[in-house]
């Protein structure tokens, strides 16, 4: 599929039954990844549900959920870490869910992120099976769950929230659902940053459509002149026309929506802290974070090469960094849908060239699921026996090395 031309989705209950091998098989791989983290905090006298609840960000997160925005906290150098960098849809549904249910708000966000990660499971099989079919569909979302960050998706963190209203979104307009790709792109921008990929997905894809409807039109224009002269019988029935101003009124709201989220908090920060539009940067600098074009990053690697042990790290990033950049490749080859190209890009671009945090570069590509597309159709292709004997390889490496990295440094 190279164009914006969409196909109906399944209904409800249909579409959650042509999913479940899917969901299915990425519960059992979460499930496998939260024994072993079980087991392997116990060895070491550690919560496992502490690592996955009320640590690093999941604090700020909860703290914003019980007392709200305004926290900081000065460090010697004079930074100052505010939770207003941290976007407010998933405090928000930790502090609903702690408001109708006797669920601690650590306790909420864990909730959260499993139902998120399930939704973001499904999501990315809808898109991925809508594209190129239900095998490749199972097998992307098996490549999900095993991702080395792979146990970041049952944390209270936003990346799972996050990937199931960006992947929800891409499908909506894959099947020509404005609105709703609109609404879930806003709900995106109020849950990370990197909502901006989304937005920029639905705009491009509302533009490029805008364009295309815009062609036809006028080269059927240009046929109907020639074949007769103008008369109420050139102009199309009344009910495709009435079926034509409703999809164009959709687009436009859903292109309207899709950035409403994002700006509406970045405005507000920038209000709330007497900065304008822009305070949202001056909070985001306080952490050290940025957007340099991946010039930190690149120094950062240089760094690693002052000996041979570091140096082999410093090796193992670029090729990496490598990899990423020829599987985006590899997804323009094989035309993945625009909306896809343009998320997945963007994802990249900022984790990659953000300015600080470079250990938490995985976790922040963790989103960028179209990436791993090229990868599914290539599982999709082999045997059945094959293919599980790969991903069960890869659940057991990532089970461990989950355990291994909340147990150790873990997220910054």
């Amino acid at each position: 599929m190279t164009d914006l031309e969409t196909r109906a989705a399944p209904p409800g209950a249909a579409a959650l039954r042509r999913a479940a091998p899917a969901l299915v098989g990425y519960a059992a791989v979460r499930a496998l990844g939260l024994l072993a983290l079980a087991l392997w905090s116990a060895a070491r006298d550690k919560s496992a549900y502490t690592l996955l609840t009320a640590r690093w960000d999941a604090l700020w997160y909860t703290r914003v959920a019980e007392l709200g925005y305004g926290y900081e906290v000065r460090l010697p150098n004079g930074d100052v870490h505010s939770n207003l960098a941290f976007f407010p849809l998933l405090p928000w549904l930790e502090r609903l869910l702690h408001t109708v249910t006797p669920l601690s708000y650590a306790d909420a966000g864990f909730m959260v992120s499993l139902l998120a990660s399930l939704a973001a499971a499904w999501g990315i099989f809808a898109v991925a099976d809508h594209v190129y079919g239900r095998r490749a569909g199972v097998c992307a979302v098996l490549l999900w769950a095993v991702l080395p960050v792979g146990v970041v998706q049952s944390m209270a963190y936003s990346e799972s929230l996050f990937t199931a209203l960006a992947a929800w979104s891409l499908y909506a307009v894959l099947t020509g659902r404005w609105v709703m790709a609109g609404v879930l792109a806003s709900l995106s921008g109020l849950t990370r940053p990197v909502g901006l990929a989304v937005v920029a997905a639905v705009w491009v894809a509302g533009v490029v459509s805008l364009v295309r409807d815009r062609r036809v039109e006028s080269t059927g224009g240009a046929q109907t002149t020639v074949r007769a002269p103008r008369s109420s019988l050139d102009a199309p029935p009344r009910h495709e026309r009435s079926t034509r101003g409703a999809h164009v009124t959709q687009r436009a709201v859903g292109l309207l929506l899709a950035p409403l989220g994002a700006a509406g908090y970045v405005l507000w920060v920038g209000h709330h802290t007497g900065k304008g539009p822009l305070g949202y940067l001056d909070v985001q600098a306080g952490w050290r974070n940025g957007f340099d074009g991946g010039l930190a990053f690149a120094r950062f690697i240089m760094d690693k090469f002052t000996s041979i042990p570091s140096a082999l790290a410093g090796v193992g990033l670029i090729v990496g960094v490598a990899l990423l950049i020829r599987l985006y490749l590899v997804c323009v080859r094989q035309r993945q849908p625009l909306p896809l190209l343009v998320y997945g890009g963007v994802v990249l671009a900022l984790a990659l060239c953000a300015s600080s945090y470079f250990g938490s570069k995985p976790r922040l590509l963790l989103p960028a699921f179209p990436l791993l597309l090229p990868l599914a159709l290539a599982l999709a292709r082999l045997r059945t026996s094959r293919s599980a004997l790969v991903v069960a390889g890869a659940a057991v490496a990532s089970a461990v090395y989950g355990a291994w990295w909340l147990n150790g440094s873990g997220p910054p």
